[in-house]
């Protein structure tokens, strides 16, 4: 180069900095973005324009590039990606960019567009459509009527006074939670858990309940048990496992979308939770302590002699169907321990589930006075109860003695303010007749003194056990079944030739003189 050119060179150089500025390499990068900024809004502008008149091979080339590049809302490319591979009828492709955009940006919606329209009928896109839009079949369906029951059955136990409130508390809330996991499965099945993200894990945090709850029912009715403080030991799994739920039950509902959308990605199960198989384990092993106990108070109520069969026959099939879901259920965590699909066995624990709703349904609407623990079944070998009655021959008023002392000694009916013969006979399974020939002939006595001797027996009990002498009488006499005090005072007296006040007064000398 010769000097004039040199110089002339190095002038040009000079005025370019005066006039645009120093030329460094952050300009350099500056003007560099401001190009492909400019080119990538004009490649947008061409793809939109080759989509628009169906020229999708190279509307999808732009896509693709666009899709490629940092720092730029995929969503768009993936919709048209989608739409334009749909339009050249490449299924596999399609879906794939379908699959990806739903998991990006959630809206079932866009299924419905008329671009999928050539594929609409594909294996690929019925696969997406089953997999993500809300839909109801058959399952569903039926877990959701299972589930209906379930919650009718809650009501129905617990409007019905004449259920012990702590056996009614026990099995409404042991009904109450399988019918609630039966509905978030019917939610789950089709697919209406992403509609309602808050329905994730929902039933999960009573995993531990439904062994504490059997076991404390069966021990009401085998036992009479009253609460005590530390039935509530029972629920330290469960409170326990809240401390872990908890935290995730708070997230927002688009949190947990985006926690269900993560695991679809991973190919896990959106419903389930990042530790399933922890927490199925857990859950089996609790289902098999509470199953041993369990099953140790029910060996122990058909060896009792006091225990009629009536009675035995309910407790039977309660005890058998919770083990058959534990059967199904130990398959089931087993399957899914190894990361083999459950299939079968999935849709046989939640059928051994249904089938205690609907036992216990029928149930309360056939025999809700079998929640006490009594049952009024006369056809033993059969679930459910059938109301024939044959004379009443001396082998028949001999049972329907030993039930009615039953009813009277270990469940306390007399305690029961509203009782009335025809409530006997109802629970007899016999006539008003019946019961009336039963009582008069074994017991010497009408219905009416039958019932005031056990009341006041008990009544008795309790103002001697009441050292101290702080019951109130009316407690006493409304404790032990009466509605007033004047009839209670009237019935001791006739007993004891005393009123309450003056046993309890006197009881103190009694024991000191006995």
């Amino acid at each position: 180069m010769g000097p004039l050119k040199a110089n002339t060179f190095l002038l040009f150089l000079l005025a370019t900095k005066i006039v645009f500025g120093a030329i460094t390499p952050e300009n350099t990068i500056l003007e560099k973005n401001k190009i492909n900024l400019a080119y990538s809004q004009d490649s947008i502008r061409w793809a939109d324009y080759y989509y628009n008149i169906q020229r999708f091979e190279e509307a999808i080339t732009l896509y693709e590039k666009g899709l490629n590049r940092k720092g730029v809302n995929k969503i768009k490319f993936l919709k048209k990606l989608a739409l334009s591979e749909a339009g050249l009828g490449n299924t596999v492709k399609s879906t794939d960019y379908l699959e990806s955009y739903l998991l990006a940006d959630f809206n079932t919606d866009f299924l419905n567009h008329e671009g999928f329209d050539k594929i609409r009928s594909s294996e690929e896109f019925n696969i997406i459509i089953k997999k993500y839009n809300p839909r109801l079949n058959f399952w569903s369906f039926f877990y959701f009527f299972i589930a209906f029951v379930g919650f009718y059955t809650v009501l129905m136990l617990n409007f019905n006074k004449r259920i012990r409130p702590s056996a009614r508390l026990l099995i409404s809330g042991f009904i109450f939670i399988h019918s609630f996991f039966i509905f978030h499965i019917s939610l789950v099945i089709s697919n209406y858990q992403y509609q309602y993200p808050h329905s994730y894990l929902m039933s999960t945090c009573f995993s531990f309940l439904y062994g504490p709850l059997l076991f404390l029912y069966f021990k009401k009715v085998v036992h009479k048990h009253s609460f005590k403080y530390n039935d509530l030991l029972h629920l330290i799994p469960t409170l326990l496992f809240l401390i872990y739920i908890v935290p995730i039950y708070s997230l927002s509902k688009n949190e947990k979308l985006d926690l269900m959308l993560s695991r679809v990605k991973n190919g896990l199960n959106a419903s389930d939770s990042e530790f399933l198989i922890v927490i199925v384990l857990l859950k089996l092993a609790s289902l098999a302590i509470y199953g041993y106990f369990i099953r140790k108070l029910y060996i122990e109520s058909i060896k009792r002699n006091g225990i009629v069969k009536p009675n035995r026959l309910w407790q039977r099939n309660l005890y058998y169907i919770h083990f058959l879901y534990i059967f199904a259920y130990a398959i089931y965590g087993i399957l899914i321990s190894n990361s083999v699909s459950s299939g079968f066995f999935y849709h046989f624990q939640l059928g051994s589930m249904a089938l205690m709703v609907l036992y216990i349904g029928y149930s309360a609407n056939i025999q809700p006075n079998v929640f006490n623990g009594v049952i009024t079944y006369t056809n033993r070998n059969s679930l459910f109860p059938k109301y024939e009655k044959s004379g009443l021959t001396p082998s028949l008023s001999l049972e329907l003695k030993n039930h009615l002392e039953h009813l009277f000694k270990n469940d306390m009916i007399y305690k029961e303010n509203d009782i009335s013969l025809e409530m006997i006979a109802h629970r007899l399974n016999t006539s008003r007749h019946n019961a009336s020939q039963v009582i008069n002939e074994h017991f010497k006595v009408s219905f009416h003194e039958l019932v005031n001797k056990y009341r006041i027996e008990e009544a008795k009990r309790i103002l001697t056990n009441d050292q101290q002498r702080n019951l109130n009488i009316i407690d006493v006499a409304y404790e032990v079944g009466y509605n007033n005090k004047v009839t209670f005072n009237k019935a001791f007296k006739k007993d004891t030739q005393l009123t309450p006040s003056q046993f309890q007064r006197r009881t103190p000398q009694l024991q000191v003189n006995q």
